[in-house]
């Protein structure tokens, strides 16, 4: 079976500085910073009391309020960026056979809002007072499910669940339907909230996050040697994508081209990266071979850049041992500069940037990068500060989890 050319034709987010696309990327050319106390809950006796939330939140204009009850936040922050980049694409029925579309979501934890809620009834009220929604509304699974009912795609439906990767797998996993004739469009990406209190607290105990209650704003530093750690945030990041004859045929807005998409393993730690970046390089290189790239080839790349201490060392490692000296000509930034860590949710928002960078020629900055790390090695050019007017045609995006789990994304402009 010859493979089909996938592109991108409709993008739709929720993160914590833009509730659009478009206000996405205009903050994110602006280096705005969507980190600020936590206002979900009474975090008060939390150690970190700060996170990325998704701001002045409406989901009655795609989802019934009576509806509502019944889809933990993670599902309806899926449903609204999904109904942005569904709408936006021009997908529908019955210009499209509803066999012919999927939903490939990733979430890393799911709805662990409702599992909270849940165990609370159960240890206060007793077993007879839980939910009865409360499988439906928690299992991974609800957002990709809930997209397909409410739009009738009957197409190709799954869930990845790979920690901080699960959008960039999911992304690989749909352009791969529809490369090799199992589907004509997806809807995929990412989305997650998990800004609880037992969510805050695992992650606080782990000694993953920043502990900058004093400037929240300036928490999220990637590559910065006063980097303490990643900032815990919420979102949805959707993109459409199309078989690039049928998009072109009937007009489409085309972003981009999905050209390759890198999977391996670090086979090292449940937690920690791979000290030399091992795995991480394996999958950039996988993603170019299966784009027909060069490493001379790539002008840009989205780092995952979480602002951890080994992170970000490990990270720049596994840059340099794939691009050896061209990694000092390569752009890097990270996008969790400015709206922390989505988790699951991360690889989808971060591929719109993508998206956006090579449909508009500007690359956003990694904000709050001060002092770079040099002395650690962090030595590339992580575009400081200040967003660049720059034209690129190839670029990739990195999602690396826990449990070891490496995605690298392809994605070039329309040649």
């Amino acid at each position: 079976m010859s493979r089909r050319r996938v592109v991108v034709t409709g993008l739709g987010t929720v993160n914590p500085i833009a509730l659009t696309v478009p206000e996405y990327w205009q903050g994110l050319l602006a280096g705005k910073s969507g980190i600020a106390p936590i206002t979900q809950f009474d975090a008060t006796h939390h150690k970190v009391r700060f996170a990325g939330e998704v701001k002045n939140f409406d989901p009655s204009g795609s989802i019934e309020p009576r509806e509502l009850r019944r889809l933990d936040r993670f599902t309806q922050l899926a449903l609204v960026a999904a109904d942005e980049a569904i709408r936006e694409s021009g997908i529908k029925l019955p210009s499209f056979d509803p066999s012919r579309i999927g939903v490939i979501l990733g979430s890393g934890i799911g709805g662990i809002r409702e599992f909270e809620d849940g165990c609370n009834v159960l240890l206060t009220k007793g077993p007879h007072r839980v939910s009865p929604f409360v499988i439906p509304k928690m299992i991974a699974n609800a957002a990709a499910g809930n997209v397909s009912i409410k739009h009738d795609f009957r197409g190709p439906n799954t869930t990845v669940t790979t920690a901080c990767s699960s959008a960039a797998h999911a992304i690989g996993d749909a352009m791969r339907q529809i490369a090799y004739g199992f589907a004509d469009a997806m809807v995929t990406g990412g989305t997650e909230a998990a800004i609880t209190p037992i969510g805050m607290a695992g992650f606080i105990n782990c000694r993953a996050l920043s502990e900058r209650n004093d400037s929240p704003e300036t928490a999220s530093r990637p590559f910065d040697k006063e980097r303490d750690g990643f900032v815990l945030s919420e979102g949805a990041g959707i993109l459409v994508l199309e078989e690039y004859e049928r998009a072109k045929a009937r007009g489409a807005t085309i972003y981009c081209e999905m050209l390759g998409c890198g999977n391996t393993a670090d086979a090292y730690h449940i937690t920690a990266p791979h000290e030399e970046g091992i795995g991480a390089a394996g999958a950039m290189r996988q993603a170019m071979i299966e784009a027909g790239w060069n490493a001379t080839d790539v002008q840009y790349l989205n780092a995952h850049g979480t602002s951890t201490p080994l992170g970000d060392v490990a990270e720049t490692r596994a840059v340099k041992r794939v691009f050896g000296e061209h990694a000092k000509k390569l752009m890097v930034s990270s996008t969790k500069s400015m709206i922390g860590h989505l988790l699951g949710a991360s690889g989808g928002v971060e591929a719109i940037a993508c998206a956006l960078s090579l449909r508009y020629g500007v690359i956003h900055p990694t904000i709050n990068l001060h002092n770079q790390d040099t002395e650690a090695g962090c030595d590339l050019d992580y575009v400081p500060n200040t967003a660049r007017e720059v034209r690129v045609t190839k670029v990739l995006s990195n999602s690396f989890g826990f449990g070891g789990h490496n995605c690298s994304l392809a994605l070039g402009a329309i040649g």
